[in-house]
């Protein structure tokens, strides 16, 4: 747990890292809609075999939904890997490792096909489960949030920044 807040801390540093900011329930409206169109976007591809955009809109469909969790609670990075140390340290007792995991990985996917034209083996219809159920499970922590458990996020978040 050290070396996350370390992280962390660094990431706090950094001109576009972790800040804290006002608590937007419109920001949170609109990247729930934008991971929602990620997801559309992932399966039209799938369908379609433009394997490289369903694996980046998979990636985004996740990250788009943490991204509007982290808007309800008043939280901007845009740094991509500090967004998932900073959702890992947070909620990761309320979502699965393997989840996390997938995240994770599917950043690196991502990184692999879109920059790199790298060749990825990925079972497309595992990776649309998968991301499906990442985005179900976000928006149940969303849904879950009240005024209470968001002030004690916020604390948490600033702890660790320190």
């Amino acid at each position: 747990m050290l070396a996350d807040k370390k992280y962390l801390q660094w990431c706090a540093r950094q001109n576009k890292g972790i800040k804290i900011a006002t608590q937007s329930k419109n920001l949170q409206n609109a990247y729930l809609k934008k991971s929602q169109t990620a997801l559309q976007s992932m399966q039209v591809n799938a369908r379609e075999g433009i394997d490289e955009w369903a694996i980046s809109a998979s990636y985004y469909a996740k990250y788009f939904a943490i991204y509007a969790l982290f808007s309800q609670l008043g939280i901007k990075c845009e740094i991509h890997d500090c967004t998932i140390a900073l959702f890992g340290y947070l909620f990761g007792n309320d979502i699965s490792q393997p989840l996390l995991e997938d995240l994770r990985q599917a950043k690196e996917d991502r990184i692999d096909v879109q920059y790199y034209n790298a060749e990825i083996s990925i079972d497309l219809q595992e990776m649309i489960s998968k991301t499906k159920e990442f985005v179900i499970v976000v928006e149940e922590i969303i849904d879950g949030l009240n005024q209470q458990r968001i002030d004690e996020l916020r604390q948490k978040t600033k702890e660790a920044l320190k």
